[in-house]
């Protein structure tokens, strides 16, 4: 996922010192949303927070 995600040059502005919130229907790693919640920080965004709707939990694996 990394370098996936970008704020283009003409976004920054609607973006720098903002708190934002990404929706995100299910999330099973957490890469994608880690990803585009960086992306959105480099950009200038104040914060990023994140809501989920349903998590997957692979059996063995510790939930984040």
């Amino acid at each position: 996922m990394q370098g996936a995600f970008r704020v283009p040059t003409e976004g920054k502005a609607e973006v720098a010192g903002r708190k934002l919130v990404l929706v995100d229907d299910v999330l099973t790693s957490g890469a994608t949303v880690d990803a585009c919640a960086r992306a959105l920080l480099r950009g200038g965004a104040a914060s990023v927070d994140v809501v989920v709707f349903a998590r997957v939990v692979a059996p063995g694996r510790a939930p984040i």
